[in-house]
């Protein structure tokens, strides 16, 4: 009894940085996932990088194109956006 009172303060501090850190950091990868897998042509983005362009093409699962300016396209892999500044409304069934 004595030995699995010494391990009581571990899992509690297991317990308490599953809830602070492991826990958070997960959410927020499976919310960026879904951010980055929602891209679509027209959307406003900033790369991690601080690049601020507009999505031209979504080229396959790991790429898109971004205009920056008008006329400078340059290809960026999915996971170094950041954020999505603007998204543009789903094309209206007609």
């Amino acid at each position: 009894m004595e030995a699995f009172g010494q391990f009581v303060p571990l899992l509690l501090i297991f317990v308490i940085m599953y809830f602070l850190l492991i826990r958070p950091q997960q959410k927020k990868m499976k919310d960026h996932q879904s951010m980055v897998g929602a891209l679509r042509r027209g959307d406003q983005i900033v790369t991690q990088g601080g690049l601020i362009g507009k999505v031209s093409k979504v080229k396959d699962d790991n790429e898109v194109e971004v205009e920056l300016a008008e006329g400078i396209k340059v290809r960026v892999v999915k996971s170094t956006i950041a954020q999505v500044v603007s998204k543009t409304e789903p094309a209206a069934e007609s």
